[in-house]
């Protein structure tokens, strides 16, 4: 085996090209984000983005290698909207609950970053996801977790809700492109689940008590619901 083995490439650790052009790394990710945002990851191509920046594919290329170093661009992008709370160990509950419905918004603002984010993984280090770990991380050590605990902590938190979010965000995407609200698309919904759940009376029941609810509303409390439970596992720990 070769001893001589090259390390991971990454656009956080390559040299950033000198400036030569009105084109810069910040318009091509900013401009990104609206495709991604309006398209979602499916059309995305360096041909397409350079047709919305009115510059040729081949341009874009002095500026980010290809489109997986792009994906890394933009999601630390969108990481750059969150703000963790500062360290507070009398308050370090509240402040993960916070952070952790910011990182549900955003990714419900940004319907393609959850799936994603798991596929990132370890080459996922711009300074902005770097930033809010960190922040994470300060906040578990303050509430009195080990060292050794402390990043499975916040592994714990993260998982939870991105796997929450990244249902949503598909659940919402195909509303969406129904054209009707969450409201009327529940609503239509409702005959065909209610014949479904004939034979299941605990899912009807459940089904029923909600059916006048908000949808929105079901889903922030069952997030809220989860979110409570995985913190009540990780307070136990303080006290184990």
């Amino acid at each position: 085996m070769p001893t001589d083995r090259k390390p991971t490439a990454s656009v956080w650790t390559r040299p950033r090209p000198r400036q030569r052009e009105q084109l810069t790394r910040e318009h091509i990710v900013a401009t990104a984000i609206e495709l991604l945002d309006a398209e979602g990851i499916e059309a995305l191509s360096m041909r397409k983005l350079g047709t919305r920046l009115n510059a040729a594919a081949t341009s874009l290329y002095r500026h980010v290698a290809n489109k997986d170093e792009l994906i890394q661009l933009v999601v630390d992008d969108v990481f750059g909207e969150l703000r963790v709370p500062a360290a507070d160990p009398a308050g370090w509950r509240a402040a993960v609950t916070r952070t952790a419905g910011d990182l549900r918004a955003m990714a419900l603002r940004h319907p393609w970053i959850a799936p994603e984010l798991g596929q990132v993984g370890l080459v996922h280090i711009g300074p902005n996801a770097l930033r809010m770990s960190s922040g994470l991380l300060a906040q578990f050590e303050a509430a009195g977790f080990p060292a050794q605990e402390q990043d499975r902590a916040v592994g714990t938190l993260t998982a939870y809700v991105v796997g929450i979010a990244a249902s949503e965000a598909a659940y919402l995407s195909l509303i969406a492109r129904s054209g009707r609200t969450e409201r009327e698309w529940v609503a239509d919904l409702r005959p065909a689940l209610d014949a479904a759940s004939q034979g299941h009376p605990r899912l009807r029941e459940g089904s029923s008590a909600r059916q006048d609810v908000d949808p929105q509303r079901i889903r922030d409390d069952d997030f809220a619901y989860g979110l409570d439970r995985v913190l009540d596992g990780l307070t136990a720990r303080l006290t184990a």
